[in-house]
């Protein structure tokens, strides 16, 4: 039947209202679109780590070697061989580099001329004054020359052997400065030698958490590529002056029992913690909510709905809240770290990747 013929004049649909309106809401329901789902909110997530100590600091660096050592030839000259790459690994007493050696070469023969000469005056001296032909003073004048020249043979000696630049210590070259057909001068770094067995990690303090680390007896060290690579450490070295640029004070933590994940180079993350104190769950500030004037976080379940949970904060730090106990949350559990204040109870998200990554901090979770 054509719904538009109710509305014709001889309509019997005049007479029956009820039809009339089922007509008019069929015309009304023909003319709207379905509308599609609204998209999935996404949401940045972490998952809670291990809890770690409640009394404690963590601070990014460097790993470095203890003994770096600097090489550079100790005489002036043109670089006629470089022996290594960076990267290599060396023995104590193994040829790096070597200078082109005929000016000194020259200079060592001319030396050794000048010696004979002196050695055969000085023996003829000798002779005369045996005989009493010369006095004495003249036969010391000899002596003396014959020093002074035996001494400028063998710098001259030494100059030469100053051509050919070796390792004073085990490790491996870290740096290399200079290339064949390079002249370079006296004392200018060539290469940089880092031994492999005295590796730490060169971090900076703050001057206000000077105190807190002072006070923190033990450390934790973990390599920012792999999280699951953790060390002891103990603080070998704390400056007492402040860097006059940054005014951060520089701290050297020693890596004791590295493996050989640990390399030269790598960002590692130290973690500072008394002996004997608290485990506690840290979170990012960003995933703490406000309900009620008391804070809750954002849990992700299993089937992406989130719910919201009651905490118990410990303390706050400048981006961090340490959690004082368990209730709420549990390790290996997935929190929204970013948009906390947009989402409702209930509602299904889209879980998407954090950027930050830190020892005693949520890890990141990939996007699903």
């Amino acid at each position: 039947m054509n719904p538009l013929a109710l509305f014709s004049p001889d309509a019997r649909c005049f007479r029956r209202p009820a039809l009339l309106i089922a007509a008019l809401v069929l015309l009304g329901a023909c003319s709207k679109e379905a509308q599609p789902p609204e998209p999935l909110r996404p949401v940045m997530t972490q998952l809670i780590g291990d809890a770690v100590s409640g009394e404690s600091s963590t601070y990014s660096g460097e790993v470095r070697s203890r003994y770096e050592t600097q090489l550079g030839f100790r005489i002036p000259g043109k670089i006629s061989a470089r022996l290594v790459d960076a990267g290599v690994i060396v023995k104590a007493g193994d040829v790096l580099a070597r200078l082109d050696p005929a000016d000194s070469a020259l200079s060592a023969a001319a030396a050794d001329a000048q010696l004979a000469l002196a050695d055969a005056e000085v023996k003829r001296y000798r002779e005369l004054r045996a005989r009493n032909f010369v006095s004495q003073a003249a036969l010391d004048a000899k002596e003396t020359s014959f020093k002074a020249t035996l001494a400028q043979s063998n710098l001259a000696h030494n100059q030469s052997a100053y051509t050919v630049l070796k390792a004073d210590q085990a490790g491996v070259v870290g740096l290399v400065a200079g290339e064949v057909g390079q002249v370079v001068a006296a004392g200018q770094v060539v290469f940089r030698v880092m031994r492999t067995d005295t590796l730490e990690v060169a971090i900076s303090i703050p001057e206000m958490r000077m105190p807190e680390v002072r006070a923190l007896s033990n450390a934790e060290i973990a390599l920012w590529s792999d999280d699951k690579a953790k060390f002891k450490g103990l603080l070998r070295e704390l400056s007492p002056v402040a860097d006059p640029t940054t005014r951060t004070f520089a701290a050297r933590v020693s890596i004791l029992q590295p493996d050989a994940r640990v390399l030269l180079g790598m960002t590692a993350n130290v973690h500072f913690y008394r002996a004997g104190s608290v485990a506690r769950h840290t979170v990012p500030l960003s995933a703490v909510f406000q309900k009620d004037g008391k804070p809750a976080l954002w849990v992700v379940g299993p089937d992406d709905t989130v719910s919201l949970r009651a905490i118990d904060v410990a303390s706050y730090s400048e981006t961090f809240a340490t959690l004082a106990n368990d209730k709420g949350v549990r390790t290996g559990e997935r929190i929204v770290i970013a948009g906390v204040h947009k989402l409702s109870a209930g509602e299904k998200v889209k879980v998407a990747t954090s950027a930050l990554k830190a020892v005693g901090e949520p890890a990141a979770t990939p996007a699903r």
